[in-house]
């Protein structure tokens, strides 16, 4: 209701599966014509102009008083409506200046929605492989090395896309989605089933999900924070409500078995997170990715790569790697990226609950957990069980973390890795 004139400034009273209130607070029933119809429910204050959907191409748009701009397919305007004490930083100051509220936002309305991970899972591969047997090496010597115990590989004829898509299902069930609530999949992978189409349509496709945003990501072991963070963003924006992050990786199927330093440290996986805009839970402690940071130097893409392409030899290649090189920028730059991350969310690492970090090497894992001063009973250690899953591995990580029990909700988790390019990236959120 807009100024009591909201049906004749919209001039669409009987548009289907649109609904409107009167009052600050939507009846039972209005709720239930909201969700059936996937109507974009907002509550707005003190918005300064609406413009009907007929002059914005079937969006209407609020805009305020400072700006700001809101689009939506069908908007639920309350007048009356008295603010809520949330106790949200800067509450009082966007009352003052005439800005809208939002109480399923975490701020000022067109700043965006806090994101929320509610919901992992993994792909599912059970096959250990034991590399003793396939190359000239003992389970002494790639533990002490790596921390590695096991590692699984795909079966043969499963692609990427089944792994992801496994993994996908697991998260969609513990998040307690449907396949019709993702607006956007994205998958982190280095081994794509194809050059194109990508293999987040393939997850599209073999999980029902509707027509919507779906494309692969590149950057490696960094590539699911550089997904996450682009879902993150699309969230934000309003452009969908849920998204699909997987990593998901068939690494077996370029590794060089003649060259040791390699190939016993890789395996196959996928695993996957849904990501919700929702409300903060609470004002203090909310919810969600809080901050996120990412970087790569491509003078360095030199020292860890594929040695073939598309384009340059028409071939798949091989994993190529300048160990020392790769461990000494892991460190460092792992550090520094959990450095930036609390900085830009302005929280001490010593509030930090776990870190999950990429699972290359359990002495870098090691050395970056001593450099942030972090106890090592804070560091969720998986390379032991799958190896490194270059995009599947944090991903993985936490899903053990939270099926054990380690990770509760409400605790602090921050998210580092490094891989070819080199990038490398951080997140920190609240589960």
């Amino acid at each position: 209701r807009f100024g009591g004139q909201l049906h004749d400034t919209l001039g669409i009273e009987n548009l289907p599966g649109t609904a409107y209130t009167e009052g600050p607070k939507l009846s039972a029933d209005l709720d239930e014509q909201v969700r059936e119809n996937e109507i974009d429910k907002i509550d707005l204050v003190q918005a300064e102009e609406l413009i009907p959907a007929k002059q914005e191409g079937g969006m209407h748009k609020v805009r305020f008083a400072n700006g700001g701009e809101l689009s939506a397919r069908a908007i639920i305007l309350a007048t009356g409506a008295r603010w809520r004490n949330l106790g949200v930083p800067g509450e009082q100051e966007y009352r003052n200046k005439g800005v809208a509220y939002c109480p399923h936002c975490d701020g000022p309305l067109f700043k965006g929605k806090r994101i929320a991970v509610i919901g992992g899972g993994n792909s599912g591969v059970e096959a250990a492989i034991d590399l003793a047997k396939i190359v000239d090496t003992s389970d002494e010597w790639i533990r002490s090395r790596s921390g590695i115990g096991q590692r699984h590989f795909a079966a043969e004829g499963e692609a990427s896309s089944d792994l992801a898509t496994a993994a996908a299902w697991s998260a969609l069930d513990k998040a307690g989605l449907k396949p019709r609530d993702i607006g956007l999949i994205i998958v982190a992978t280095v081994t794509p089933d194809k050059t194109f189409p990508s293999v987040a349509v393939y997850v599209q496709d073999k999980i029902g999900a509707p027509p919507g945003i779906a494309f692969d990501v590149s950057a490696a072991c960094a590539g699911f924070l550089y997904a996450l963070n682009i879902a993150h963003d699309f969230i934000r924006t309003g452009q969908v409500k849920h998204a699909l992050v997987i990593g998901a990786e068939k690494l077996s199927c370029f590794l060089d078995w003649d060259d040791r330093a390699t190939c016993v440290l890789f395996g196959d996986g996928a695993g996957a997170v849904v990501l919700s805009g929702e409300q903060p839970q609470t004002a203090r402690e909310p919810r969600g990715v809080l901050a996120t940071y990412l970087s790569s130097d491509g003078r360095l893409a030199k020292h860890l790569y594929a040695d073939g392409g598309p384009s340059s030899t028409g071939t798949v290649g091989k994993v190529r790697m300048n160990g020392k090189e790769v461990f000494r920028n892991a460190v460092e730059q792992i550090s520094n990226a959990v450095f930036e991350v609390t900085e830009r969310a302005k929280v001490s690492r010593h509030e930090i609950d776990w870190f999950v970090p990429h699972q290359a090497n359990i002495r870098i894992i090691e050395s970056c957990a001593k450099r942030l001063e972090l106890d090592d009973s804070k560091v969720i250690v998986t390379i032991d069980k799958h190896a490194n899953t270059s995009s599947a591995s944090i991903p993985l990580a936490l899903d053990a973390g939270i099926r054990d029990g380690r990770i509760q909700r409400g605790q602090l988790l921050v998210f580092a890795a490094l891989g070819g390019g080199l990038a490398w990236g951080s997140a920190l959120a609240r589960y």
